[in-house]
């Protein structure tokens, strides 16, 4: 009995956390990669076109609402739900012009998106319970603690075929970061690439968002830091991210595990302890 208690508990609770977290782990650093790429920016991220903001209104709306009663799935559809809204009010601003997506739009529609849903979060969180506030919290720091099988099915169903995807366009990419009017010249769909690019990364980080809510610095010091060993070839940054970002997310899920011993510390915290000194060392070693 108590040998197939333990394996059931593995199966359970153990395996769906490890998977979830090397998924969501190598999603967030490809989508990082191929933020970075299509930016020109390595300093670029996962969350900057105001994914992670919409995402924590929807499941900070649900959590204050009480809607998490209706069953498990409540929460990560919202939060899914609100990253959407989020990615078409970023495209619906920076397409509007002339349908071509125009960098500079793009990342100023990010700032205010991210601005808006911010202010929309501070007044449900000013209006809500105080417990409804500490789940929200909570769930803002990232966790896969409550990993489950839907879970991980949610987030293989978008990172696995994404990364097909983008590791398919890491040649007109690499195209695209010699900047646009070169790539056009030597055969690349500027304006597709980016198009599916942009889609197919936000995507990502939506439903990584959605599953194991907002986890920093994955999507921006891996590419980042893989950039500076390997150099900026995307057909061997983008596998690697995705590698090491897996591998990442399940070490510092670990150590949120483990640090503290019976006490859980949320995976952002981790992350983002291990990710500023990091960050702040490549920051000063691409500076010389």
């Amino acid at each position: 009995g108590g040998g197939a208690a333990l394996a059931s508990t593995i199966v359970e609770l153990r395996v769906p956390r490890v998977l979830l977290a090397a998924l969501v782990g190598g999603g967030l650093a490809l989508a990082g990669a191929t933020f970075q790429a299509l930016l020109r920016n390595p300093l670029a991220e996962p969350y900057i076109l105001g994914i992670s903001g919409g995402a924590a209104t929807g499941a900070v709306a649900v959590l204050a609402l009480g809607l998490t009663t209706l069953g498990s799935w409540a929460l990560p559809l919202a939060a899914f739900a609100g990253a959407l809204l989020a990615i078409l009010l970023v495209f619906g601003v920076a397409a509007s012009a002339d349908r071509r997506l125009d960098v500079r739009v793009l990342l100023l529609a990010g700032v205010v998106v991210g601005a808006f849903f911010s202010a929309a979060i501070a007044m449900i969180l000013a209006l809500a319970e105080a417990r409804t506030v500490r789940s929200a919290v909570l769930w803002m720091m990232g966790s896969v603690a409550g990993a489950s099988w839907s879970d991980v099915g949610v987030a293989a169903a978008y990172t696995l075929p994404a990364a097909l995807i983008l590791l398919g366009l890491a040649r007109p990419l690499n195209l695209l970061s010699v900047g646009e009017e070169s790539a056009a010249y030597l055969g690349a769909d500027v304006e597709s690439v980016k198009r599916t690019a942009y889609v197919v990364a936000s995507l990502v980080t939506a439903a990584g968002v959605a599953v194991a809510g907002v986890i920093g610095f994955v999507g921006l010091v891996i590419p980042h830091a893989l950039r500076l060993v390997v150099g900026s070839d995307h057909r061997v940054l983008l596998p690697l991210s995705l590698l090491v970002g897996a591998t990442f997310l399940v070490l510092a899920d670990l150590g949120a595990r483990t640090l503290l011993g019976s006490t859980e510390i949320p995976i952002g915290v981790v992350t983002a302890f291990v990710g500023v000194p990091v960050f702040l060392v490549l920051l000063r070693r691409s500076m010389t």
